[in-house]
């Protein structure tokens, strides 16, 4: 059932083992009147003016224009953004400061109030005792004067 192989095609059977077959294909010679697909020179190129060689350069130079822009835009859009994180973490760090020595100021307050109550209750207490002890004196003079 295998069909034949075209007349420009010869196949020789090289070896046959169990693994399989090898075959060599032998293609016959190009005849000088048939045309390939590829033709063997590149299709001849149509004259350039100088205009439109000008043209073709300053459409160049158009698009390098605008990728420059847009790469330039973004590089600024980028900046911008950084300085605003910048700005956000400068401004969100000094609130943070505020804070802390706000908080750090009112409990050197409270403190300072808590030991000058303490201070207080303690003139109070050696101003009981003084003047119980200015009283407790004149009447131990007294009693020993009397004797």
């Amino acid at each position: 059932m295998a069909s034949s192989p075209p007349e420009d095609i010869q196949v020789k059977e090289l070896d046959k083992r169990a693994s399989g077959q090898a075959f060599e294909v032998i293609l016959a010679a190009p005849t000088p009147d048939a045309k390939g697909e590829f033709p063997l020179s590149p299709p001849k190129k149509k004259d350039v003016s100088l205009e439109e060689i000008q043209r073709k350069l300053d459409a160049a130079e158009e698009r390098r224009k605008v990728k420059y822009s847009y790469h330039n835009h973004e590089a600024e859009e980028v900046l911008q953004k950084a300085m605003e994180e910048n700005n956000n973490f400068s401004k969100m760090a000094e609130e943070k400061l505020n804070l802390k020595m706000e908080a750090n100021k009112e409990n050197r307050t409270a403190i300072m109030a808590a030991m000058n109550e303490k201070f207080k209750e303690k003139d109070k207490k050696l101003e009981e005792v003084r003047k119980n002890k200015e009283t407790k004196e004149p009447n131990s003079e007294e009693g020993t004067s009397e004797d």
